[in-house]
Formats: C-alpha cells, structure tokens, sequence
C-alpha cells in the first residue's frame, strides 16, 4: 500500500501563503522609477523639430505669464501628439528643458532661455489655441511653426495710448471703491499716467525694476504730498493707494503660489523672491517720500476705511470696470476684456456676502478668489479667454493697497512700528489668500473644463509626489 502525502485539514497548512498574499502588493509601483522610453516609432529629424515647437510653445507661454503646471501640461501635450509620449520637462524660472531619450536611438535634450515679456493674454490665447489645434488636428510640423511665428510676431491689438488708459482705469476705480470722489479719481488716473510713462522710459534705459517700481510708488506718494502742500481739498491717500493697487497688480503673486503648490518649487521659489523684491521696492519708494514729508513737517494723513461708508452699488460698477481696465492694460480682445469686467463684479460680490457673514479680509478674499479661480478653469476654454485671465482680473479690486499705505503710515510717519507691522502683515495675508484661493479654484475647476488629460493628472502626481 502506497503511503499519501498528508493533506492538510481545512486548509490550515496553506495559512502562510494566504497570509503573503494578503499582505504583498500585486501589481507594479504606482510611480515606476526609470523605465526605458517606449520606441516612438518617429525618425530623429521629425522628433526633433517637434521637440523644438513643443518647446517654443512652452517657452513662450511662460514669457507672458503662465504657470509652471500648464506649461509643463502643454508641452507634454504637443509633444505627444506627434508620437513622443516619453518626454521629459524641466524648467526654471528663466529656463525650459525637454527632453527624449528613446530606446535604441541617441537621446535628444534642447533647451531654450526664456526672457519675460510682460502679461500679455491676446498672445497667451493665440499660444493656447494653436496648442489645441496641434493635439485636436495634428497640423503639419512646419506649418505649426509657422503658425506659431505668426502668433507672436503679431502687433499688440491696441496702440500704447490705448494699453496706458488700463492703467489709469484700474488707479480710478481704486479711488471709488475706497470712497474718493471724482476729483480723487481723476488725479490718481493721471498720476498713474505718469508712473506708466516713467517706468516704460527707465525699462528703455535698462533700469533695474526694483528701481523701477520705487520710483513709481515714490512719484504717488509724492504726488498725495504736493497735493497736501498745495491745498487741494482730496484724499490724498486715496491717491497713493491706487498707485499701489496698480503697481502689486503687476507682480506674479498667483503664479509663485500655483508653483509652490503645484510641485514646482524652483520656479516658486523665484517667482515669490521676485515678488518680495519688488514688493519691497514698493515700500522702499513709499518710506523714503513719507520720510522726508515728515522731516519737512507736511500735515498728511490716512483714510481710515471704518470711518468711509460706499455705497454697494457704485463699489460693485468700480470693481467690474477696474477688472475691464485692467485686461485692457495687459492686452486682453474685446470678449476677453468682457469677461474680465464680470469676473471683477463677482468676485466683488463674493467678498461682500462673505464679509456680511462675518468673515475677515483674508477670508473674504480667500472666498472671492476660489470663485472666480472655479470660474475660469470651467469656462476659460468654452468662452475662450485665457483661465488666469478670469482669475487676476477678478481679484485684482481685492489688493490690498490701502492697507500696505497705512502700514507704512503708521511706521514712518507715526512711529507705531507694532501697528504699523500688524498692519502690514494684514496685508501680506490678504494677498497670499488670494493667490491661494485661486490655486485652489483653478484645482476645482479643471475636471469641468475638459483639461483633465493623463498630462494634467501627471503635473498633478508631482504635486502630490513633492510634499
């Protein structure tokens, strides 16, 4: 009789092996690390040239104001459309990279210098819809680099005089929203007439912009002074406030948050010492006027908002028409600068019912940037206006200027040094609830905007990878 091997009961010796099992992954690593290129299957010439324009599209879209995450987005994107799904995207905050190393063949790596251009959104829509044609259509490589040489060899849509009435715009209805009246308005809209044309002549002159924008904010508050001097009856804080509002609208505050959160803390991590600096040249040119009004023994003083009561009516038409304003002043269509003087009326709106229910200033803001930041990622694409467009223009009548004025005020002029920090403070809470809130409306939004392509959610990985 032959002996059989002995058969466990009820399963118990096969225990051990359920166990690893239960325990031990079964699939491959949710991040595989350095796994060889797919073969593309595209001939050396044809990838480079189209590593070239997906560069060249990137490069570009960073030159006026986009942000790190849709920029790597949109060159993975173009790439992939012409068969290079293995790209590899690195960029600073004054260089772009790709790269592709597939199997078998040499890889290849370019990189490109980018040189700010200013916020520019007619090129930045032109940049993006010739992006979508190339992922949607497949254009021919050589007509898509022409076509991509038209966008940004075209003429700005309207005449400097025109680009200068913005800025006066969005100074004047500053003045409204914190309770001046037409004559504040009118001599914050010319003042900032004259900041415009004095930092465009030092940029011709190669002047660094920190210089630059302490002359700006110094001829404001010198301005509010000679008023004061000469007995005009006007606000003449009001006055400076605008030039403030109009000098911070400029500074790359929603970008550096988006970078840091998004998982790009190089190019954060510039964009925000940037804005630091220049926001501290702000103050430097404020600081140093106020000084020498003290020493010379000027009579000035500050509005207190508590004590201004504005009608909602004419604060919501400011807010709207100063959003218009100041997509006009960075180059906005028509239908573009239409929406922009929506979004200024309903983030304006947002704060107000925000602040009726008893939230501060940093979390009205907060409230009225998640909105207007929601706004624009769901609707950017179908009304075809850039999405960071709808977000600035629509928390640009939230900046803090007053508020940055008083600080220095109660420093230089009143020798609060603990209020006048508090004060500043308050300020710089407001603009990182801002820039914060926007982030977290542009996250929100995206799913409903139709962006949400596996190059979305791999920008989004890195975001989650980083922290």
């Amino acid at each position: 009789m032959t002996d059989r091997p002995a058969v466990p009961r009820h399963g118990w010796g096969r225990l051990p092996e359920k166990a690893r099992r239960a325990v031990s992954g079964t699939g491959p690593p949710t991040e595989p690390l350095a796994l060889r290129a797919r073969p593309s299957g595209v001939d050396a010439e044809t990838a480079r040239s189209a590593l070239g324009l997906a560069l060249r599209i990137g490069e570009s879209m960073m030159a006026v104001g986009a942000s790190a995450a849709d920029v790597t987005a949109t060159v993975l994107r173009v790439a992939a459309a012409y068969g290079l799904t293995d790209c590899q995207v690195d960029m600073t905050f004054t260089s772009l990279t790709i790269g592709h190393d597939p199997d078998g063949l040499p890889p290849v790596v370019l990189m490109r210098i980018v040189r700010p251009r200013g916020v520019d959104y007619t090129r930045l829509q032109g940049i993006t819809d010739l992006a979508a044609r190339v992922t949607g259509d497949r254009l021919d490589l050589e007509e898509a680099h022409r076509s991509l040489d038209d966008v940004l060899a075209a003429p700005h849509p309207y005449r400097r005089q025109i680009h200068a009435l913005g800025w006066s715009g969005v100074a004047g209805c500053v003045a409204f929203l914190l309770g001046g009246d037409w004559l504040v308005a009118l001599v914050a809209a010319v003042t900032t007439a004259v900041v415009e044309r004095t930092i465009r002549a030092l940029n011709r002159r190669g002047l660094p912009v920190f210089f630059q924008q302490a002359a700006g904010a110094a001829i404001a508050t010198g301005t509010a002074v000679l008023l004061v001097v000469a007995g005009v009856d006007v606000r003449a804080s009001l006055v400076v406030a605008a030039g403030i509002v109009v000098l911070l609208a400029g500074l790359s505050l929603v970008g550096a948050a988006e970078d840091a959160i998004s998982g790009f803390p190089v190019t954060a991590a510039a964009r925000a010492f940037e804005v630091v600096t220049l926001t501290t040249g702000i103050v430097v040119g404020i600081a140093g006027v106020l000084d020498l009004a003290q020493r010379w023994e000027v009579p000035l003083r500050v509005v207190d908002p508590a004590t201004v009561t504005v009608p909602f009516g004419i604060t919501l038409v400011a807010a709207a028409v100063m959003g218009g304003a100041w997509a006009l002043a960075s180059y906005a269509r028509p239908r573009a600068i239409a929406v922009a003087v929506l979004s200024g009326a309903l983030a304006w709106t947002t704060s107000s019912v925000a602040a009726g229910l008893g939230g501060g200033a940093a979390v009205t803001s907060a409230a009225a940037a998640v909105v207007v930041g929601f706004c624009g990622e769901a609707l950017g694409d179908r009304l075809r206006v850039p999405a960071l467009l709808v977000a600035v223009c629509g928390i640009v009548p939230l900046l803090p200027g007053l508020a940055i004025y008083r600080g220095l005020f109660a420093v230089v002029v009143d020798g609060d040094v603990a209020g006048g920090a508090s004060g500043l403070v308050g300020a710089a809470a407001v603009g990182l609830a801002l820039a914060a809130g926007v982030v977290l409306g542009r996250y929100l939004g995206r799913p409903l905007g139709g962006r949400l392509d596996r190059f979305e959610r791999r920008v989004r990985r890195r975001a989650a990878l980083s922290e």
